[in-house]
C-alpha cells in the first residue's frame, strides 16, 4: 500500500506574486512548506527571471489546475531591441547584433502579425520534448533542433511605452502555451533588428490578478501560523469560467459517488461543462446533460 502524504488536507488557491531568481517549483514547495500542505501544484510555469502572478493550487484544487492553465492570461515585458540571445532572454549569449531600431510607428505596424490565431515556435530553450527530450536539455548541449510551430490565441498585444531607442515596452494577452520570449525573438525578425525578453511579468491569470498576490517575504513571514490561511482563496475561484449549477441534496450524494446527480440548471445547454455546488461547497465538475451534471471530478470534503 502506498505511504499517504504527510501534511494538512487543506485546499484552496495561493496567489503568488513570483520574484524573479526563484523557480516556479521553488515557489510549490516553499508555500507547501509554510502552510504545512498534503498537496500542491502550480497553473503555469514562469521562467526563473520572470515575476509575478503564480497561481498555487491546495489539495482539492489542483483538479481545477486545467481551468487556469486553459484561462487566458496577460503579461507585460520589456524588449531589448538590436540583441538576439540563444535563450531568448536576457540568461543566455548574444548570437546577433543589428545598429537598426524601428520607429514607433514601425513596431505598432508589426505587432498586427502577432494578434488573433498565430503560429509560434517555442525557444531552444523551453520545456517543449523532442523526442522525448526537454529541449532545454539538449540546448545545453549545443544541440539547435528544428521546434515545429505551435498554435497561439493572442487576444491582445499593445505597446505601452517605448523609453529609448532600444527597448520597448508591451502588454499581451493570450491563451494557454504562450511564450513571450518566442513573441520577442519573433518581433525583432520582422524588424530586422533583432529582440529578446529584458523584463517579463505575469500581470494576472484567468481570475487571479498580481495585486491580489502575496509576496515570498510574507509567505516566509507568516509561515506555519494561521494568519497564512487568511491569503488561501476558495477551491472554487479556480472554476469561475464554468457556470455554476446546484445540486440538489439527493444529487450531490450521486455527484459525491461519481454519479451522475441532479441539478438546478438556468443558462446551461445539453453538453455544456459545469460545476456543481451544495450550500456554497463545490461537489464536482461534469458535463451537464438533462438536468443532471455526469461527473468528471470530483471533489472530496476535507475531513476534520
Amino acid at each position: 500500500m502506498a505511504r499517504k502524504r504527510k501534511g494538512r488536507d487543506i485546499s484552496g488557491w495561493l496567489v503568488v506574486d513570483k520574484p524573479a531568481g526563484i523557480t516556479s517549483t521553488a515557489v510549490v514547495n516553499k508555500v507547501r512548506w509554510a502552510l504545512d500542505a498534503r498537496k500542491a501544484g502550480h497553473a503555469g510555469t514562469l521562467d526563473p527571471e520572470a515575476t509575478g502572478v503564480l497561481a498555487i493550487a491546495l489539495g482539492e484544487a489542483t483538479k481545477t489546475v486545467p481551468y487556469i492553465t486553459d484561462a487566458l492570461k496577460a503579461y507585460r515585458f520589456t524588449v531589448r531591441l538590436g540583441q538576439a540571445t540563444n535563450t531568448d532572454d536576457t540568461e543566455g549569449e548574444v548570437i546577433a547584433t543589428s545598429d537598426l531600431r524601428p520607429t514607433d510607428d514601425q513596431i505598432k505596424e508589426a505587432l498586427h502579425q502577432f494578434v488573433g490565431d498565430i503560429m509560434q515556435v517555442p525557444p531552444q530553450f523551453s520545456a517543449v520534448k523532442i523526442d522525448g527530450e526537454r529541449a532545454y536539455k539538449r540546448a545545453r548541449d549545443g544541440e539547435e533542433m528544428e521546434i515545429a510551430a505551435r498554435p497561439l490565441w493572442v487576444e491582445e498585444l499593445v505597446m505601452t511605452d517605448r523609453p529609448d531607442a532600444d527597448h520597448v515596452e508591451l502588454e499581451m494577452t493570450c491563451g494557454k502555451g504562450g511564450y513571450v520570449r518566442s513573441i520577442a525573438r519573433d518581433l525583432g525578425k520582422v524588424l530586422g533588428c533583432h529582440g529578446h525578453v529584458l523584463t517579463l511579468r505575469r500581470i494576472w491569470s484567468g481570475p487571479f490578478d498580481v495585486e491580489d498576490g502575496i509576496s515570498i517575504q510574507q509567505i516566509d513571514e507568516l509561515a506555519k501560523t494561521p494568519a497564512l490561511n487568511a491569503y488561501i482563496r476558495p477551491l472554487e475561484q479556480g472554476l469561475a469560467d464554468l457556470p455554476e449549477l446546484k445540486a440538489t441534496p439527493e444529487g450531490a450524494t450521486r455527484l459525491r459517488n461519481g454519479n451522475p446527480g441532479m441539478v438546478i440548471a438556468s443558462d446551461v445547454e445539453y453538453g455544456d461543462e459545469a460545476w456543481a455546488s451544495l450550500d456554497g461547497q463545490p461537489i464536482a465538475v461534469g458535463v451537464y446533460k438533462a438536468g443532471e451534471l455526469h461527473p468528471t471530478r470530483v471533489f472530496v470534503q476535507a475531513q476534520d
